[in-house]
C-alpha cells in the first residue's frame, strides 16, 4: 500500500531540525516511485503533496521549507494517493524528540478513539453509533472533538458521501452496509472544539485557543462480518 509506504518513510526520517517541505518531498518521491499520484497535489488549488499539521494546527497544514520541526512538537502527516483510479487516505501522528506528557496523552487517546471507531464499525448498524463511541472516549479523557470537519467516503473520488461526524448521536446517520468505504479520522483538541481557518493561505485550520490538536486516520471497508482496515 502506497499510503503506508509513504508514512513509514516519513517515520524513518522525521526529526527535530527537519523542515516540513522535506516531508512533502518524501511523500512525493515515494508515491511516484510506486506508480501512484499524490491526491493532494493541486486538489482544489492545494499546492503540496501532503498535509503537515503541527501542534495547534488541526489539519491542512501546508509543507514549508521555513517551518522547522522543534523538539517537543507533535505533527500529523495526512497522506492521500491515487492508484488505478482509486483514492486512499490515511494519517499518523509523529512526536518529535522529548514531548510533554500532556501531548503524549493527547496523541495516545486520539489513536484510541480511532481504535474504538474501528471496533464500532459493525455492518447494518448506524454510522452515528460509531461516531458517538469515538466522541465519548475523547470526552471521558477531557478532550473535545472538532465538529465542522469529519470523515468521508473514499473510492473513485477523493471525498465521497457520507460525511462522517465524530460528535454524532447513536441511532443516527446511514447504515454501515457491506461495501461501504469511509475514513475514521477524529480531530481531537486538548482545549476548545472551536477552530478557525488561516486567512492568508485559505487551507490551514487552527484551534481557536492555540492548544494542541491530534488526528489519526484510517480508511476502512465494511464487510459482511465486520470490517477491514485498508490504510493506516
Amino acid at each position: 500500500m502506497i499510503n503506508r509506504a509513504c508514512l513509514d518513510a516519513v517515520a524513518d526520517a522525521i526529526h527535530a531540525g527537519m523542515n516540513t517541505q522535506e516531508i512533502d518531498d518524501i511523500v512525493y518521491d515515494t508515491t511516484l516511485s510506486m506508480g501512484g499520484i499524490p491526491a493532494d497535489l493541486h486538489y482544489e488549488g492545494y499546492p503540496k503533496s501532503v498535509c503537515t499539521s503541527v501542534n495547534e494546527e488541526v489539519c491542512h497544514g501546508i509543507p514549508d521549507e521555513n517551518r522547522i520541526l522543534q523538539d517537543g512538537d507533535i505533527v500529523n502527516v495526512d497522506c492521500s494517493t491515487i492508484l488505478n483510479g482509486f483514492f486512499s487516505d490515511s494519517s499518523r501522528m509523529y512526536m518529535i524528540g522529548e514531548v510533554s506528557e500532556d501531548k503524549k496523552k493527547l496523541v495516545q487517546v486520539t489513536k484510541e478513539c480511532v481504535e474504538i471507531g474501528i471496533k464500532a464499525t459493525v455492518p447494518w448498524t448506524c454510522i452515528g453509533d460509531m461516531g458517538h463511541a469515538v466522541h465519548q472516549h475523547a470526552l471521558d479523557n477531557g478532550y473535545t472533538v472538532v465538529r465542522e470537519i469529519g470523515g468521508h467516503g473514499c473510492g473513485i473520488e477523493f471525498h465521497e458521501d457520507p460525511f462522517v461526524s465524530y460528535v454524532a448521536k447513536p441511532g443516527t446517520g446511514m447504515l454501515m452496509v457491506p461495501g461501504l468505504v469511509f475514513t475514521i479520522e477524529p480531530m481531537v483538541n486538548m482545549g476548545t472544539d472551536e477552530i478557525y481557518e488561516d486567512a492568508d493561505n485559505g487551507w490551514t485550520i487552527y484551534t481557536a485557543d492555540g492548544k494542541p490538536s491530534a488526528q489519526w486516520e484510517v480508511q476502512i471497508l465494511v464487510t459482511e462480518t465486520g470490517n477491514e482496515i485498508l490504510t493506516w
